[in-house]
C-alpha cells in the first residue's frame, strides 16, 4: 500500500500491460494470479473471458464485470520501397480519436516478440494550409518501426497487434496513464473481491473480453451465468476541465464514486441505483449521479441476453478518455471499491428489484 490507500504496484501492472480486444491474454494471466486466493473457484471460456466466483449461502447470485481489453491496433499492411524504410499501416480495434496519436510511442507485438515504433507526425511548418485544416483518421497513420523495408516485413506480419506505449504515474491527487479504461475498474474488482468474505449471495467476479468492440464477453457471459444481478464496472467522461459547462461535466474528479443512472446503451434498473446510493450513504462513502449521453457499458451487456435481468453500474470519473493520458482521482478509486465491497456484503437476495 501508498498513501493512496490500496495497491497501486498491482493497478500499474495491470494499466501497462497490454491487452486489445480479442487478445487479452497478458491481462488474462494477471487476473487469474490475483483470483487464487481471493474466490473459491476460476474458469475461463472461448471467448477468454475469466469469471472469478466466491460462493455464498444462498442461491442468490450477482455478477460484478469489468473489462480486461484497452483500445488498440492491427497490422493491416507494412508498406515502403525495397532500398527504403518500412512503415506500418493499422486498423483500428476500439474507438480512437485519431487527433490523440500522432508523435506518440507504441509497442508492435509480433510473433518473435515486441518491437518499439512511433507514429509519424510530419513538422507542422512543412505542412501546407489544406493539410493543416484536413481532420485526421487511423487510416492515415503509419508507425515508424526504424527498420529497412526488407527487415520490417520479416519481422511484422498483418494480424500483429499494436499498443501504446505508456507509463502509469501519480499526479497530484490523480492517477495517469493508459488504459485506465477500464484496468482501473478491473482493478477495482480484484480489490473487492480480495476483501470480501463469506458473502450471502454468490458472487461471479467476471473479467470481460471484447468490450471496445460490442461489449461481446459480457453478452456472452450472461448467458452463460444467467445471473439474479448484474453490477458493471467502468470509467466515465469527466468533463471538468476548462471549456466545459458545469451541466457537461458528466462527472467531477475527487466527488466518489460514480453511480450510473443512463448511457446510451443502458437505462439502469431505478431500485438497484436507489440501493447503491443508500449503501452509499449507510457507509459515509462519496458518491455522484451519472448521466452519459454517449457511450455504451457491460451493463448492457448483460441486461437482456438470457432474459430481463436488473442491472446496474459504478463508475469511476475519468479524464481524456480514449487517449494515452487518462486520469482518475485517488479518492474515487478508492470510494468505488468501499461502495462495491459494500454493496456485495449486503446482497442476500432479499431486495426485490422487479419494477
Amino acid at each position: 500500500m501508498d498513501s493512496t490507500g490500496f495497491d497501486f504496484e498491482l493497478l500499474t501492472e495491470l494499466t501497462e500491460t497490454s491487452g486489445v480486444p480479442g487478445y487479452e491474454d497478458r491481462i488474462r494471466d494477471l487476473v487469474r494470479r490475483e483470483f487464487e486466493e481471493s474466490v473459491d473457484r476460476v474458469r475461463t471460456d472461448a471467448m477468454g473471458n475469466v469469471v472469478g466466483t466466491l460462493d455464498g449461502e444462498s442461491d442468490h447470485s450477482v455478477a460484478v464485470a469489468a473489462h480486461m481489453d484497452e483500445i488498440g491496433f492491427m497490422v493491416r499492411h507494412v508498406r515502403g520501397d525495397e532500398d527504403g524504410d518500412g512503415f506500418v499501416e493499422l486498423d483500428a480495434l476500439g474507438g480512437w480519436d485519431a487527433r490523440v496519436l500522432k508523435a506518440q510511442r507504441v509497442t508492435i507485438h509480433t510473433e518473435t516478440g515486441d518491437l518499439p515504433g512511433v507514429i509519424g507526425s510530419p513538422p507542422p511548418h512543412t505542412l501546407d494550409e489544406e493539410e493543416r485544416e484536413r481532420p485526421p483518421t487511423v487510416e492515415d497513420v503509419f508507425v515508424d518501426v526504424g527498420l529497412p523495408y526488407e527487415t520490417a516485413t520479416e519481422r511484422i506480419s498483418p494480424g500483429d497487434l499494436v499498443t501504446m506505449d505508456q507509463s502509469t504515474e501519480r499526479m497530484g491527487e490523480t492517477i495517469t496513464g493508459k488504459a485506465l479504461d477500464d484496468r482501473i475498474c478491473l482493478f477495482a474488482m480484484l480489490e473487492a473481491a480480495r476483501r470480501l468474505e463469506d458473502p450471502d449471495a454468490t458472487i461471479h467476479f467476471c473479467a470481460t473480453a471484447q468490450e471496445e468492440v460490442g461489449l461481446r464477453g459480457a453478452q456472452a457471459l450472461g448467458v452463460d451465468i444467467d445471473p439474479d444481478l448484474a453490477i458493471a464496472l467502468d470509467v466515465t467522461v469527466a468533463n471538468d476541465v476548462p471549456g466545459f459547462e458545469d451541466g457537461d461535466h458528466v462527472t467531477d474528479l475527487g466527488d466518489g464514486a460514480a453511480i450510473k443512472l443512463k448511457d446510451s446503451s443502458v437505462i439502469t434498473n431505478p431500485k438497484v441505483h436507489r440501493r447503491l446510493k443508500a449503501v452509499a450513504e449507510d457507509d459515509g462513502i462519496d458518491y455522484q449521479f451519472e448521466i452519459l449521453p454517449a457511450g455504451g457499458t457491460d451493463t448492457a451487456g448483460f441486461q437482456n441476453v438470457a432474459g430481463a435481468k436488473p442491472v446496474g453500474a459504478i463508475s469511476i470519473p475519468t479524464r481524456y478518455l480514449h487517449t494515452v493520458t487518462e486520469t482518475a482521482h485517488v479518492d474515487d478509486v478508492a470510494a468505488t471499491i468501499d461502495l462495491l465491497e459494500a454493496f456485495l456484503e449486503t446482497e442476500d437476495g432479499s431486495h426485490g428489484y422487479a419494477l
